[in-house]
């Protein structure tokens, strides 16, 4: 093993700016160097233009210097700080960024000079920025400044959809000089600097007073490094005998646990994680920031395992955005709740291109399993009691019953034109995924009503029992939908989702035949994620071989030199 696993390293920042390592801490994010950043739940423009709004970086500094050097760049995974140091023959220069994991309004920059040799001569480096307090998305205004931080406060220029509202923006910073200069007579010195940002003013200006008093006291790091001490010490997953599989499952777990909020925070608010991350998603950027079935489906349940806390918030995001989903759904003509394909705040379809807000379906199901899954492995009642999680599940369920076809030719319930998650296809029946979803979501509503002791429609039931999952009684597999011709090219994990994570019993050959029927077909290009699904399976047959060659091909999406 080469060094520390836990920490990334290069001579060289990627060429490809979009491989900056992303920093984030559940309500702040940015990736490193980068003219703006994202504020959680903070969107700008109304449909098909909503996104993350671009929100200016003041800590967006690189440190430069007329002495000759060599760069290293690091990020430390243990502890969630990005260090660039600059190693000369007299000095060394340290810049570290971190968004702060226990004050999640708090970003912060440090920066130390030490020197290897005496000398009688000052050594002064600069700090070039390119920053501007504009944006395009949120119209920023001049505020007072606030215990000699720059302020400034705005709101965003569109809401999600007209009438609604338009989230504001504070922002209260160190102001940063344009060089720093450690004197003859020291031999070390550090500075300093924080940003706070928050969606209202007394809660600016409480997080800055925090990050001085935590400067003054020495206390700002430790109590970053802390935090995530805490966080690692409730999950460690380390594979032995592959540098590159460990690194790759380090990676993922960090940028995992960076979408997600402090363990710490009591505040309730949460926006959601997109499959971009907070750092990402300005416009027409990795998924407008939207989130989709990737939090319930592909990210969910690696978090749930070691952290209930965490996916509780998650949890919580979903049922905030009840009333949104319920317009869906009766804009489609439906009853109860149709959660949007692309969520932001208002929970309203935000999906540039209306067909996947109206034939997705199946991120309904997905939700629920969500919903399900907590329960079976924490067996907390109170998200359903006390929260709105009884609402968001029966909800669902009277989606489905609404939404259902009765034919009496085969004595079966139809969901018809729908959009698998195989994406290549829409507008076709009976999607085996969707349906599998559906019964699934709507036996947990008949089995939550029993355990609430509420009495459940029998539809309920009835839809549940008798609605269609395709199968080709010759071939012995699944067809993706109603229709589907074997040998057909799909576009990622659809079919071979229904053992796992959906839990559809069927024998070792169905699932055999399941594999390999899709496997050919699947297009080599498509989302990385897929080729997990297929490596699970061939383990569930004992495959290890095969699941290793599959499982090989996930790693073509993670990218050098900070995973």
């Amino acid at each position: 093993m080469s060094g520390d696993p836990y920490t990334f390293s290069s001579d060289s920042l990627p060429a490809d700016l979009r491989f900056l390592p992303p920093l984030a801490n559940g309500l702040l994010g940015w990736r490193v160097y980068n003219n703006t950043m994202h504020v959680g739940g903070v969107y700008n423009g109304e449909r098909g233009e909503c996104h993350r709004a671009d929100v200016p970086c003041p800590l967006a500094v690189m440190v430069e210097t007329e002495e000759a050097g060599q760069d290293r760049y690091s990020l430390d995974t243990h502890t969630g700080v990005f260090t660039h140091t600059l190693t000369s023959a007299s000095v060394t220069v340290s810049q570290s960024f971190y968004p702060h994991r226990y004050h999640s309004n708090l970003m912060v920059m440090e920066i130390l000079l030490a020197r290897h040799v005496t000398s009688e001569v000052a050594f002064t480096v600069n700090l070039a920025t390119s920053f501007t307090s504009q944006s395009k998305d949120i119209d920023f205004q001049a505020a007072p400044d606030y215990r000699g931080g720059s302020h400034i406060q705005g709101h965003t220029r569109t809401a999600e959809f007209p009438g609604g509202p338009c989230p504001t923006v504070h922002l209260i910073w160190t102001p940063i000089p344009s060089t720093l200069t450690l004197p003859p007579e020291r031999s070390q010195d550090r500075w300093g600097f924080i940003l706070a940002g928050a969606n209202c003013l007394d809660v600016a200006e409480a997080s800055f007073d925090e990050g001085l008093e935590l400067m003054a006291t020495g206390g700002l790091r430790p109590s970053h490094e802390k935090a995530w001490e805490e966080l690692w010490l409730q999950s460690r997953v380390e594979v032995a005998g592959s540098e590159r599989l460990l690194k790759a499952v380090i990676g993922c777990m960090f940028y995992l646990l960076s979408a997600f909020p402090s363990i710490h925070d009591t505040s309730g608010f949460f926006g959601g994680v997109s499959p971009g991350g907070l750092s990402n998603g300005s416009e027409a950027q990795d998924y407008w920031g939207h989130v989709f079935w990737d939090q319930e489906i592909w990210i969910y349940p690696n978090v749930a395992l070691f952290y209930p806390k965490l996916a509780r918030a998650a949890l919580e995001y979903r049922m905030r955005t009840i009333d949104g989903a319920k317009y869906n759904a009766q804009k489609q003509g439906f009853k109860g709740l149709k959660l949007a394909w692309q969520s932001a705040v208002s929970g309203r379809e935000m999906c540039p291109e209306d067909i996947y807000g109206l034939q997705e379906i199946h991120i309904n199901g997905d939700v629920a399993l969500a919903f399900q899954n907590y329960y079976y492995l924490t067996e907390d009642v109170t998200m359903f009691t006390d929260g709105q999680g009884r609402q968001l599940i029966w909800g669902v369920a009277d989606y489905w019953v609404s939404r259902a076809t009765w034919s009496p030719d085969d004595q079966k319930y139809h969901l018809l034109g729908v959009m698998p998650p195989d994406e290549y296809y829409y507008n076709v029946n009976n999607s085996v995924y969707t349906n599998t979803v559906a019964k699934l979501s709507l036996q947990f509503a008949v089995e939550l009503a029993a355990l609430l002791k509420h009495p459940a429609p029998k539809e309920w039931q009835d839809v549940a029992d008798n609605i269609q999952i395709p199968f080709d009684q010759q071939s012995l597999y699944h067809p993706e939908f109603e229709g589907y011709s074997k040998g057909y090219p799909v576009k990622q994990a659809d079919t071979v989702m229904l053992s796992y994570p959906l839990g559809l019993p069927m024998s070792p050959e169905i699932r055999r035949n399941d594999l390999e029927a899709y496997e050919t077909v699947t297009d080599p290009h498509g989302p990385a994620m897929t080729w997990g699904m297929f490596a699970i399976g061939w383990l569930e047959l004992g495959e290890a071989e095969k699941a290793q060659r599959l499982l090989e091909k996930c790693f073509r999406n993670i990218q050098g030199p900070f995973q």
